[in-house]
């Protein structure tokens, strides 16, 4: 059974903001992610990686990236 729990961390306990559907003193596996590392957050971010960049700097970038010749395995 899985559950999506928002939780305050609080003197060293988290704290669910909503009640859990598990029976008390039920073993849990507990996969904590910062609010701030949301994946909504990181797509904002990709989103603006080349804002302030002029057209040339873009192309620039994107050639670079492109450019797999110093990967080789000589």
């Amino acid at each position: 059974m899985q559950q999506t729990v928002e939780a305050i961390y609080e003197e060293g306990v988290l704290k669910p903001t909503s009640p859990l559907i598990f029976a008390e003193h039920k073993k849990l596996k507990l996969i904590i992610q910062d609010e701030e590392d949301k994946p909504a957050d990181i797509l904002l971010l990709a989103e603006n990686v080349y804002s302030g960049l002029s057209a040339n700097d873009v192309e620039e970038l994107e050639l670079l990236s492109l450019d797999r010749s110093h990967f080789s395995r000589e």
